[in-house]
């Protein structure tokens, strides 16, 4: 089930980090610019002030009665997701344990056309053929053409939909671990910001 996050209170939000700072005071406004200067996000609030339309979903179940360790997608599904764990001994805290956790782990995600049987140039799939891994589990993700859907399994899927991605093939090998599914399709859609776009690549959007 999906949840509309409300956002925390910022009037008592007191950075304790340059970045937390700098995003407070209006000096950064976007993830992109926090992605070139290279620092991590390590106050949940962040997310809070430079997204305002922030979902949820969560990706295990339960776990164990006496302890509940809940794995949660966050996503604007405008091109902006994160994956975050919490554990508590209740499951309400443990649910915003790992939301604050996704808050700091959110990547901007380059979308675009990179199907051959589409060539719309919009950015509703992936712009070329990405991997990423986890432990021992690799998940790649391919462009697909417009009106295929997403072409995967139930935590890939949740994954790109809170990222805003429409339509993709997908395919996955060695271990099937929730978390490490979550992950690594994580990792494979951050690995489209670090590569290069290729000559007369189009359609593309952060």
């Amino acid at each position: 089930m999906t949840e509309k996050l409300k956002p925390s209170d910022l009037e008592g939000w007191e950075p304790k980090t340059r970045i937390g700072k700098m995003v407070k005071d209006g000096e950064i406004s976007s993830f992109d610019q926090i992605r070139e200067m290279g620092k991590p996000i390590l106050e949940f609030q962040v997310a809070d002030k430079l997204l305002g339309d922030l979902e949820s979903q969560r990706v295990t179940d339960s776990g164990k009665r006496t302890k509940f360790r809940v794995v949660v997608v966050i996503g604007d599904r405008k091109g902006h997701v994160g994956v975050g764990v919490g554990k508590s001994e209740e499951l309400r805290p443990a649910m915003d344990y790992a939301v604050k956790d996704a808050k700091k782990h959110i990547i901007p995600v380059l979308m675009g056309c990179g199907s051959w049987e589409c060539k719309c140039n919009r950015t509703h799939s992936v712009s070329r053929k990405i991997n990423g891994k986890e432990g021992s589990t690799v998940i790649t993700l391919k462009p697909a053409p417009r009106g295929l859907g997403l072409a995967s399994n139930e935590v890939v899927r949740k994954v790109l939909t809170m990222a805003g991605v429409s339509d993709v093939w997908s395919s996955m090998s060695g271990g099937r671990n929730v978390y490490n599914m979550a992950i690594a399709t994580i990792k494979a859609l951050d690995n489209l910001n670090t590569i290069k776009p290729m000559p007369g690549e189009e359609g593309v959007s952060r």
